[in-house]
């Protein structure tokens, strides 16, 4: 255990990245695969018109949960930047995964177009030599884009519909448009946009000062002990080491934290909404002021922490709100999920009030809309539970196969006598029970319907 706890203090945030950029690679590909029970553990299927979630599939009708899911995406960004500043556009953010399977895997590692350590020199394309090296990353890049642009429309189209309607282009030329569309954007995005949709597009960037305080972890220049290398415009103060204060004269003015940056900003000015947090220039000063025995100028840590000397918190009033906010909506989302229905019934009267009989009997017609949401046949029964004086007269119980939905005509009768009312006629709600004759106990729905009867004297 202690030689692994060595191992991962000694490994390069950078190494670490691409052990978190694998996981979630893994997951992102493998998770469309899964089903428990034959419903998938995300699936929102425009298709099959359902939400699939944790092995629960759910109508389009019982889409409440949405919102849910959303304020749980949103509140998790906003805490995790809250505690790790950008975090999550450095660690888990798609687009900065491109860059790097683009720029650091294909350029740099496989074809030799670049250095991992500096990301400002572009490559000099008046060879012929990186001129076919960049055509062949091109082409590499665009398979690639292709595979990610079909996992992702996975999470629309399950897995197994989509490599079916494959089969068939010509019959799902939207699908395929989809496809191509989303992978020319990624090409497009990975190798000319980079990183300028971070700076520029992404309204994460706009936010994230909002959310941040004196306790939140990122990529901080210690000025204490590098010296300040700016003034208050921001513009560049030429020194050497000699004119600086024996405290603060740690900073070789290398620039190693500069030329890795892959949005091209110098972590010395301090926060700056292009910062990603991808922590490379906190590996780069690492190495550098490694060799000289020193610990790294800049670090992962808080303001409180480089600039004040304050230990930083982590459990503070805007994390526990956080909290607190996150563990309500999961138990909203818990108790909303709960209210599923495992059949859905739609319960109308017909354009016909009512029908008066022989011998006083009155009858009421019901169209009733049936719909399988579950994933194996079911054969479906209906009774009233609480009017011994009113039956049914005319439904029989039917099998319906999964996501099928049917319609049907049910007629409410009574002989009886059940208001002796010559004003007016008089409605009175009816509960209906419907139910899986398989499993009665699970799948089963209670609806009101309302059985209109006429006034006295039209049974006369």
């Amino acid at each position: 255990m202690k030689e692994k706890n060595e191992f991962l203090k000694k490994t390069p945030y950078r190494i670490k990245r691409y052990y978190g950029y694998a996981l979630a690679t893994i997951l992102s590909i493998s998770l469309p695969f899964i089903t428990i029970g034959g419903n998938h553990i995300f699936l929102l299927s425009f298709d099959k018109k359902q939400l699939h979630l944790l092995g629960t599939a759910f109508d389009m009708q019982e889409l409440y949960l949405m919102p849910f899911l959303l304020m749980l995406l949103f509140l998790g960004i906003f805490a995790a930047t809250s505690l790790g500043g950008r975090a999550w556009c450095g660690w888990a953010c798609p687009q900065t995964i491109f860059r790097v399977i683009y720029r650091d895997l294909i350029e740099s590692k496989l074809l030799g177009l670049r250095r991992i350590k500096n990301k400002q020199k572009d490559p000099d394309m008046s060879k012929a030599k990186n001129v076919s090296k960049r055509v062949i990353a091109v082409i590499i890049w665009t398979f690639l884009s292709l595979l990610a642009a079909s996992n992702f429309m996975w999470f629309f189209i399950p897995p197994e519909d989509f490599f079916s309607y494959l089969q068939n282009p010509t019959e799902h030329m939207v699908l395929i448009g989809f496809v191509l569309g989303i992978a020319a954007f990624i090409v497009y995005d990975g190798i000319l946009l980079k990183e300028d949709f971070c700076i520029y597009i992404c309204p994460y960037s706009r936010v994230q000062s909002v959310l941040y305080d004196e306790d939140t972890y990122q990529a901080i220049y210690s000025t204490k002990r590098g010296g300040d290398i700016y003034n208050e415009d921001k513009e560049k103060i030429i020194f050497k080491a000699k004119d600086l204060p024996s405290q603060t004269n740690e900073c070789t003015t290398c620039e190693a934290c500069v030329t890795v940056c892959p949005t091209h900003i110098d972590i010395r000015k301090g926060t700056q909404l292009e910062c990603i947090n991808c922590l490379e220039c906190v590996d780069a000063c690492t190495t550098v002021m490694g060799k000289l025995g020193k610990p790294s100028l800049v670090q992962w840590s808080s303001t409180n922490t480089i600039k004040r000397d304050i230990p930083t918190k982590i459990i503070r009033k805007q994390t526990i709100m956080y909290a607190v906010a996150l563990l309500i909506v999961v138990a909203l989302l818990f108790v909303m999920g709960g209210k599923k229905e495992y059949m859905l019934l739609n319960v109308n009267k017909t354009t016909q009030l009512y029908k008066v009989k022989e011998n006083h009997v009155v009858a009421n017609n019901f169209l009733l809309l049936f719909q399988n949401t579950e994933s194996k046949k079911l054969t479906y029964n209906i009774e009233v539970v609480d009017h011994d004086d009113i039956q049914i007269k005319r439904f029989k119980p039917f099998t319906l196969s999964p996501g099928k939905m049917a319609k049907k005509v049910m007629i409410l009768e009574t002989n009886k006598v059940l208001v002796n009312d010559s004003t007016r006629d008089t409605p009175i709600t009816v509960t209906l029970k419907a139910y899986a004759q398989e499993d009665p106990e699970k799948v089963v729905v209670f609806r009101k319907a309302v059985f209109i009867y006429p006034r006295f004297d039209k049974l006369k």
